[in-house]
């Protein structure tokens, strides 16, 4: 068995080089590839309370993951027990005698075990000679660096389009139709109010965005307002508000997955409700270009 280890949120580029490699070190080998993962964030054990937002959920993650067409997938519960084995026994006890590994590729500065971050590459190809596995270093993604964090980073800042290039695809959020204030109805903007269906993952920054819109009974396109409706005098209060365009009917209590395509604008406030509307009159235009 060809395999490699990481909690893998995102599946982005690096992820997915990473991933390419181990497939075809298993081919040549004529061995499957197997792809381990855990079933939550290390740091929930190690420092709950800096736990990241997550990019993909569990089921987001896995989907992807199955996508990339390797054999095997294994999903180990990370706990304090799984927390406290050390990069050999971690080895010895979970790679070889549990999954079978025989070969584990890694990136350089990849690391496991405890204690975390004291050990390298050279060590645990040390460890993996003495156990029986053979540890390969993979090649780095040529070009920028690609990580979870630098993905965060980008979404923090509202920016989608460094997000999109660094996952190879557009960074997507899913929320439930909720009742609203009704006051983009009376605007001329319908809006479908959104609360997030897994509250873990992560939101970008406030802002008007150009969106990609799913769910069971409709596709389309649509703008996006995060933010706190300052011309509203909202209040603290974050809103999540969808316009779809050309769609007509009710939504309530269904899931939309959005794709956030391009950031259109920071959040402002407008001092009347008309400069408001010919604002999104042309945040429509320009999400239709985006769209076209």
């Amino acid at each position: 068995m060809v395999s490699t280890i990481g909690f893998f949120d995102g599946v982005h580029r690096g992820h997915q080089c990473l991933i390419q490699q181990v497939q075809d070190e298993a081919l040549r080998r004529g061995m499957p590839s197997l792809l381990i993962t855990f079933d939550r964030h290390p740091r929930a054990v190690f420092a709950p309370d800096s736990v990241p937002p997550l990019l993909t959920t569990a089921e987001e993650k896995t989907r992807l993951l199955r996508e990339t067409g390797v054999d095997n997938i294994y999903v180990l519960p990370f706990d304090r027990e799984m927390a406290a084995l050390t990069a050999k026994e971690f080895m010895q006890q979970v790679l070889k005698e549990r999954l079978g590994v025989s070969v584990l590729v890694i990136g350089y500065d990849h690391r496991f075990g405890k204690p975390l971050g004291e050990e390298g590459f050279h060590e645990y190809q040390e460890y993996g000679r003495e156990v029986g596995i053979e540890v390969v270093l993979a090649k780095e993604l040529q070009g920028e660096h690609v990580s979870s964090s630098a993905v965060r980073r980008a979404l923090e800042a509202g920016d989608v389009a460094t997000a999109q290039r660094l996952l190879g695809r557009p960074f997507t959020w899913t929320g439930r139709v909720v009742h609203g204030h009704a006051v983009g109805r009376k605007l001329g903007f319908p809006t479908a109010n959104l609360e997030a269906v897994e509250p873990e993952k992560m939101l970008p920054a406030r802002g008007a965005y150009a969106i990609g819109v799913n769910s069971e009974e409709w596709e389309g396109a649509g703008m996006l307002n995060i933010g706190r409706r300052p011309t509203m005098d909202n209040g603290e209060d974050t809103t999540i508000e969808a316009h779809l365009f050309d769609f007509e009917g009710d939504l309530y209590g269904q899931e939309l997955t959005l794709s956030f395509n391009a950031r259109l604008r920071d959040e402002r406030r407008f001092e009347s409700e008309a400069e408001l509307v010919d604002q999104l009159m042309r945040d429509r235009k320009l999400c239709l270009r985006f769209n076209d």
